[in-house]
């Protein structure tokens, strides 16, 4: 504990008397400093024990010592020490009923008590104070690391819970809250996800003081002071501390705070590089699944991925929208150049702005809370992820999707400039030996995405819906306004109705009869009209095929 007036007054041999004030001598002394200024109030900081002999004051003038003690009092002096046998005798009356007025603490310093030793009195508690702390802060920081080594990041949080008399908790990547101590502390943890995320957003490192008002009176526990503090060594925090406590930190609590960002940063540094590790070996185990493979990636993938393979799983292929676009226009078969960074480099890369990034963290926060394994792989500016069928992890790559798609005003094609855009498609559920058609499946899905202007596509949805609407695409319909451009010049020269006679007789289904009705005409005029499209198109209607085209080339315009 720092001085206070109360330790000075019960120093032997500082001989000190109470003349005002005796229910404020608990107040922290922060330093003693003497002054005869009639006015010190400029060169106070607040906290001081101010010493003086009244050398030029009229310390017997009411008025006067009223003015000066409420400018004391104001500037946050906690105490006036009064020499007698110097100047006065004695306390001047003026000055105790000022003081006592004030509420200011005044306290008597006898003749041979020389203001010097007060100020070393002062200055000796508070080097034993701050020994005390650094000494404290010290012994925290070794039952820290022990934790931490023994019990991990749970076992360091209830360290520092006892510390600092409060509560910790540990957030991952997206504010979830990842451990807490004691086990109360995890409900009022999850209450500041929004600000932990806001904390996110600021370059590393950051931190940021929240609560510690009046509070809830439905929730007491708000009323404390939490303090949150990003982890990580990059632009871009990889997790979060938050430390609630009743005040402020002191000292030696301080140094137990600092003990613990450094030791869950490196623990953070070290859980990088094994998800690194994690992300190559996962890679391996992908490529000997789409090689046809299982057995060597189940031998491969071992505690780490093994799991996953031992339960139907869903292949997720996603896109960077920029990179989606480039990959439509060159063709479906044609592949865009890029430079394909490491596991190790996307798994440092900030994702800012990289919404492969985001979504990669976003389907491993969900997996690592759930206890669920999931294999994410990087392929350039594509991500690859293997996830347990109706997991966390899929159920957050759908979230994520949908909040992507919520934030889009109306469906379009992926352009080039979509930059922060995304591009996903999901397989229906597989097993190992068939994960080379799941990913084929995702593919087709991702591609399907990409030419309705949607963000994320479920092959399992494709079938269940129509082939029409895969032909609003721009290709489809030159297509289909070149094969029917002959009929359509036929009849803007009013010679014939020829492409309403098509229509009606491809949706009977070539029946003459049930066509010319529709059409109001005579089943042989229908017939000629027929002759006449055969005869400008140079195609046979008994041709499957040329009905085929000729009708999707009909459904194609009539989208228009």
């Amino acid at each position: 504990m720092p001085p206070t007036l109360a330790s000075l007054v019960h120093h032997s041999a500082l001989k000190l008397t109470v003349r005002a004030g005796e229910d404020r001598l608990d107040v922290p002394v922060r330093w003693a400093h003497s002054s005869e200024l009639a006015d010190p109030v400029p060169y106070m900081e607040g906290g001081e024990l101010l010493l003086i002999t009244a050398l030029k004051l009229d310390a017997e003038d009411p008025q006067a010592m009223r003015q000066y003690v409420r400018r004391l009092a104001g500037a946050g002096v906690v105490g006036l020490g009064f020499a007698v046998g110097v100047h006065y005798e004695d306390i001047p009356d003026a000055l105790v009923e000022a003081a006592r007025g004030e509420g200011l603490p005044l306290l008597e310093v006898p003749r041979r008590t020389p203001f010097l030793a007060i100020s070393k009195a002062v200055s000796a508690a508070i080097a034993a104070d701050q020994y005390r702390a650094v000494t404290a802060g010290f012994a925290a920081q070794r039952e820290l690391t022990k934790q931490a080594l023994t019990d991990g990041p749970e076992g360091l949080l209830a360290a520092l819970a006892a510390q600092v008399d409060g509560w910790a908790a540990l957030y991952d990547t997206a504010g979830a809250v990842v451990a807490a101590a004691p086990e109360w502390a995890g409900r009022r943890a999850a209450r500041l996800t929004a600000d932990v995320q806001r904390l996110r957003e600021r370059p590393a490192p950051a931190s940021s003081v929240v609560g510690g008002g009046a509070g809830d009176s439905e929730q007491p526990e708000n009323t404390d002071r939490v303090e949150l503090h990003s982890l990580g060594t990059s632009r871009k925090a990889r997790a979060a501390l938050a430390v609630g406590t009743a005040a402020t930190l002191g000292t030696a609590e301080r140094y137990a705070v600092h003990s613990a960002i450094a030791l869950l940063t490196l623990t953070t540094e070290r859980s990088r590089s094994l998800h690194a590790a994690e992300q190559r070996i996962g890679a391996a185990v992908l490529r000997m699944l789409l090689a046809g493979e299982p057995d060597h990636a189940r031998a491969v993938a071992g505690d780490l991925y093994g799991d996953l393979l031992d339960a139907p799983f869903r292949m997720i292929v996603a896109e960077a929208a920029s990179a989606s676009a480039a990959r439509a226009h060159a063709g479906p078969q044609a592949r865009v150049p890029v430079t394909k960074p490491s596991a190790a480099a996307l798994a440092a890369a900030d994702t800012g702005g990289d919404p492969l990034g985001a979504l990669a963290e976003a389907v491993e926060s969900a997996a690592a809370r759930a206890g669920e394994a999931v294999l994410v792989v990087p392929e350039g500016q594509r991500l690859v992820v293997l996830a347990t069928d109706e997991g966390a992890a899929v159920a957050a790559c759908a979230a994520y999707a949908a909040a992507l798609e919520a934030s889009r005003p109306t469906p379009e094609p992926i352009t080039s400039g979509d930059e922060e855009g995304l591009v996903v498609g999901l397989s229906a559920p597989s097993g190992p030996i068939a994960a080379s058609a799941a990913y084929k499946q995702a593919e087709q899905a991702l591609s399907v995405a990409r030419r309705r202007g949607r963000v994320c596509v479920e092959h399992e949805h494709l079938a269940a819906g129509s082939v029409l609407p895969l032909l609003a695409d721009d290709a489809v319909r030159a297509f289909a306004d070149g094969l029917l451009r002959a009929l359509r010049d036929h009849d803007a020269t009013g010679r014939g109705d020829l492409v309403a006679s098509l229509r009606a007789w491809l949706s009977r289904h070539g029946q003459w009869d049930a066509a010319a009705a529709d059409l109001g005409v005579h089943r042989h005029t229908l017939r000629y009209r027929m002759r006449r499209v055969e005869e400008i198109l140079g195609r046979s209607l008994d041709d499957p095929d040329v009905r085929m085209e000729l009708w999707l080339a009909l459904k194609a315009t009539t989208t228009e």
